[in-house]
C-alpha cells in the first residue's frame, strides 16, 4: 500500500524518534483485517521503535480492525478504528511523532487549557478518507490525548462501520461525538471545539501571562493570508509579533483550486494553508492557535481579551478576521463543502466545465456568480427568494440574454443531496404554491453574502452598515493604532492576492506608527527601516 517513495520519507521522518511506539491491533476476524495488518506492518518496517503487537484488549478496543498507540507499553489515549490511510495518513505518522516526543509545537496556554481538564473525555471522530477537513479534527484531539491522560480520542473511517452510522443518522462528517453524545459536526474546526470545552469546564481556562509574554509591537488577530502577510512584514521589521488565530488559513483552507495566486499557477486551499505556516515559522512569532478574542481595551497599549483569560498587551493592533460566507443552513450543505458546495466562482468555478450548476442568490453578488460561471458551465439555475431579483437591472438584463442561464423566483432552497461524496441535486419549494421540487446538477454555489468577523471589536471601531471595518488607504480605523486589512474591512474585491497587500500595508502602517510615535524599544527595528 506505501510506495518506496513514502516509505523513505518515513524512514527520515522517524529518524529521530525518542520513545519506542507499539500500535496494539484487536484479534478477531474482519474482512479488512488483513489488509489492515499489512498497512500497519509497512508503517513498522521504517523505524525499529515502532512495532505491532496484535493481542486480546478485553473490550478495550471497539473491533478487529481497530488499534490503539502505545508509548512504553502505556496507551496514549490515540486509537484508529478502520485503515486511516488517504488524508488520515497524517494523522497516524504525526500520531506516532508526538506520541514518541516530537514537540507538536501548541502554545503554552492551550496545552495549560487541555491539562486542566479534571473529567474522563471519550472522543469518537467518524471521518470519511476523503474528506480534507477531518484531518485537522482527528489531530487535533489526538494532541489533547497526548497532553492529558484523562482524555481518549478514537477516529472511525464511517465505511467500515455503516450500524453506526445509521443508528446514529449521521450524515456528514467530521461528526464528533464526546463520551457518546454528538458533540459537533460538519464543517468545525478545533477552535471551536476548545471554544465548547470551555464553556462546558469554565474552570480549565488559563490567566493572564503578561509575565511570560512581553508588550508586543504588533499583535496580528487572525491566521488567513491577510494576517500571515502582517505578521511576517512586521517580524521582518525586527518588531516583537504575536499572532491570534481560531484558524489558520482562514477561508482559503476550504478552496479546493486556487488558479488566480499570480506566480502560482495552480493550488489548493491546504497546499497553500501549508506554504503560508511555513513561510510565518521562518520568523521569530508568537502564535496562538485555536483561540478567539473577545475583547480589545484601546489606549496606548492596547490590552487584548483572549478566550483562554490570558491578556496580551501591545503597542498595535492588526486585525484580519476575515470574512465566512453566509450560509443558507440547509441539510446537505456544510456537509458537502469541496464536494459540489461551493462560495467562490472565481476558484472554483473552472472545476464544474460543462457541468449544470445552481447559484442561490439573485442579488448582484448572485447574478454575477451567474455570469461568470455561464460561460464555463453547461447551464447555470439562479434561485431567488424573493418574488423578484435584487440586483442592478444591468446584471439581470445581461443574465436574461444568456441562453445557459435560467432564474427561479420566490423558491426557498430546503435541501442539497449528494451522493459518493458528490452533490447530485437541489430540493427547493415553489413558496406560492408550497410544491416540493428537486432539481438535478453538479455544483451549488452559494450567493447570499459574506458577513465580517468583526463581531469583537463591535463598538470599538467604526463599522459599515455591513459590518466590515472602515478603513482608509493605509489601512487605518478609527482608532489610533489599530490597523486591520483583508476581507474583514472595506476594501472592495475579496481575493486572496488583495488580502496579501492589504496586510503587507497594516504592517507597514503599523510600523510606520510605532516609530513615528517613538514606541519601539528596539534599536534593531529602526535600522531595518530600509530593508
Amino acid at each position: 500500500m506505501l510506495t518506496t517513495e513514502i516509505i523513505n520519507a518515513l524512514k527520515d521522518y522517524t529518524a529521530t524518534m525518542q520513545n519506542p511506539v507499539t500500535f496494539v491491533l484487536q484479534t478477531g476476524e474482519h474482512t479488512k483485517r488483513e489488509e489492515l495488518v499489512d498497512f500497519l506492518t509497512q508503517v513498522s518496517s521504517v523505524s525499529d521503535n515502532i512495532t505491532l503487537e496484535q493481542r486480546e484488549t478485553n473490550g478495550a478496543l471497539r473491533s478487529p480492525i481497530s488499534f490503539l498507540v502505545e508509548v512504553n507499553n502505556k496507551s496514549t489515549g490515540i486509537e484508529f478504528s478502520g485503515i486511516p490511510s488517504g488524508h488520515e495518513f497524517n494523522s497516524l505518522i504525526l500520531a506516532v511523532l508526538w506520541a514518541s516526543g516530537t514537540d507538536m509545537k501548541l502554545d503554552d496556554s492551550l496545552k495549560a487549557i487541555v491539562g486542566n481538564i479534571d473529567t474522563d473525555l471519550h472522543f469518537e471522530v467518524f471521518i470519511s478518507l476523503s474528506c480534507h477537513n477531518c484531518p485537522d479534527i482527528v489531530q487535533g484531539l489526538n494532541q489533547f490525548a497526548l497532553l492529558n491522560p484523562r482524555i481518549k480520542t478514537e477516529m472511525l473511517d464511517g465505511g467500515f462501520f455503516p450500524e453506526i452510522i445509521a443508528e446514529r443518522d449521521i450524515q456528514g462528517v467530521p461528526s464528533v461525538y464526546l463520551n457518546g453524545e454528538l458533540f459537533a459536526s460538519g464543517k468545525v474546526e478545533i477552535g471551536e471545539l476548545v471554544n465548547k470545552l470551555m464553556e462546558r469546564f469554565p474552570n480549565i481556562t488559563t490567566i493572564n501571562n503578561q509575565d511570560t509574554l512581553p508588550v508586543q509591537d504588533v499583535t496580528v488577530i487572525g491566521g488567513g493570508p491577510a494576517g500571515v502577510a502582517a505578521a511576517v512584514y512586521s517580524a521582518r521589521k525586527g518588531l516583537k509579533v504575536t499572532m491570534v488565530a481560531e484558524r489558520f488559513g482562514g477561508q482559503v483552507k476550504d478552496t479546493m483550486g486556487i488558479e488566480n495566486l499570480i506566480g502560482t499557477p495552480k493550488t489548493t486551499g491546504p497546499e497553500l494553508t501549508g506554504s503560508l505556516k511555513e513561510h510565518m515559522n521562518d520568523y521569530d512569532i508568537t502564535f496562538k492557535e485555536h483561540l478567539r478574542v473577545d475583547n480589545i481595551e484601546q489606549g496606548r497599549i492596547k490590552k487584548i481579551e483572549l478566550s483562554s483569560g490570558e491578556v496580551i498587551e501591545s503597542n498595535s493592533v492588526v486585525i484580519a478576521t476575515g470574512a465566512r460566507w453566509r450560509e443558507l443552513n440547509v441539510p446537505g450543505e456544510k456537509e458537502n463543502i469541496g464536494n459540489g458546495v461551493a462560495y467562490c466562482p472565481h476558484c472554483d468555478g473552472p472545476f464544474f466545465k460543462d457541468k449544470d450548476v445552481a447559484v442561490i442568490g439573485g442579488g448582484n453578488s448572485g447574478v454575477e456568480a451567474a455570469l461568470d460561471l455561464a460561460g464555463i458551465v453547461k447551464s447555470v439555475s439562479v434561485f431567488e427568494f424573493a418574488p423578484e431579483l435584487k440586483a442592478d437591472k444591468v446584471l439581470v438584463d445581461q443574465a436574461k440574454k444568456r441562453s445557459n442561464i435560467s432564474i427561479l423566483k420566490n423558491v426557498a432552497t430546503k435541501e442539497i443531496h449528494a451522493k459518493n461524496g458528490k452533490v447530485t441535486a437541489i430540493e427547493y419549494q415553489e413558496r406560492e404554491s408550497g410544491k416540493l421540487k428537486t432539481h438535478d446538477l453538479s455544483g451549488v454555489f452559494v450567493q447570499i453574502g459574506l458577513v465580517p468577523n468583526s463581531q469583537f471589536v463591535q463598538g470599538l471601531v467604526e463599522l459599515s452598515q455591513y459590518g466590515e471595518i472602515l478603513i482608509n488607504d493605509k489601512c487605518e480605523t478609527s482608532q489610533t493604532g489599530i490597523y486591520a486589512c483583508g476581507d474583514v474591512t472595506t476594501v472592495p474585491y475579496k481575493q486572496i492576492v488583495i488580502s496579501m497587500g492589504e496586510g503587507s500595508k497594516a504592517a507597514l502602517s503599523a510600523f510606520e506608527y510605532l516609530l513615528m510615535n517613538n514606541l519601539l524599544e528596539n534599536d534593531e527595528s529602526v535600522d531595518a527601516i530600509a530593508a
